[in-house]
């Protein structure tokens, strides 16, 4: 087993007012040789846009983006004729595939939104774009794992075009959760939104993140009431 840990403090960090952007990898005027990308992992922004702002239109191509919200809420539209509102359990995939223009705005004019958005390299590129969303029961990450999206089509998760799985789980005090890995070739990026995690024998705070791979089998044992992202992406 190989492990990484980062700090939620080694972020790059970016205020723009209207945004406060962290940085798990490299990403816009932040930029870290040894912060590229983990695996197949390119992004894991954690945004907070204040009320009412948002990013105008603007480009993609051959990337999955996926977007979770923690707080508040998304409105997306993009060329592709769609057009939402994404709130707290709701899961946003988009891949850009042979290119996209789309925006996002905070719809709520006086309460910021928090949302990470995931960018994973796709297993092939140049792919007709795609759009889809779901809104995913809260209760069923109690204590259990919950797979949002994947590419091994395992259940009524969204589809991404990659042999990887971002999954949530809220844990009690105490609690224990083992999290097998999908694949042998993956590893795993695990953050914690909120509380104290043990990932084998490594402590998390908030924020805090650890990658994990060359093993089948991961544990985790929350100090504390916990939530957690899991991102398994292929590692080369």
């Amino acid at each position: 087993m190989k492990t990484i840990f980062h700090a939620a403090s080694s972020r790059g960090h970016a205020d723009h007012g209207w945004l406060n952007a962290h940085h798990s990898f490299s990403f816009a005027n932040w930029y870290d040789p040894s912060r590229i990308n983990f695996g197949m992992l390119r992004v894991l922004n954690d945004d907070i846009v204040a009320g009412g702002q948002g990013f105008g239109t603007h480009p993609h191509n051959d990337m999955e983006i996926i977007t979770i919200i923690l707080d508040g809420a998304l409105e997306h539209k993009d060329s592709m004729g769609n057009g939402s509102v994404i709130k707290p359990g709701d899961v946003q995939v988009m891949s850009a595939g042979t290119g996209v223009m789309h925006s996002e705005f905070n719809p709520l004019k006086d309460k910021a939104t928090n949302l990470f958005q995931l960018w994973i390299f796709p297993k092939e590129n140049g792919i007709k774009p795609r759009y889809d969303q779901k809104t995913f029961d809260v209760a069923d990450r109690k204590n259990k794992i919950q797979t949002v999206a994947s590419g091994f089509k395992t259940g009524d998760e969204l589809y991404i075009h990659q042999n990887a799985a971002i999954s949530l789980a809220n844990l009690e005090k105490d609690s224990i959760l083992n999290y097998e890995l999908k694949d042998k070739n993956n590893g795993a990026y695990i953050m914690v939104i909120n509380g104290n995690l043990d990932v084998e024998g490594t402590q998390l705070g908030k924020k805090d993140a650890i990658g994990v791979w060359e093993t089948e089998k991961i544990t985790l044992k929350a100090g504390e009431s916990t939530e957690i992202i899991i991102i398994e992406v292929p590692m080369n």
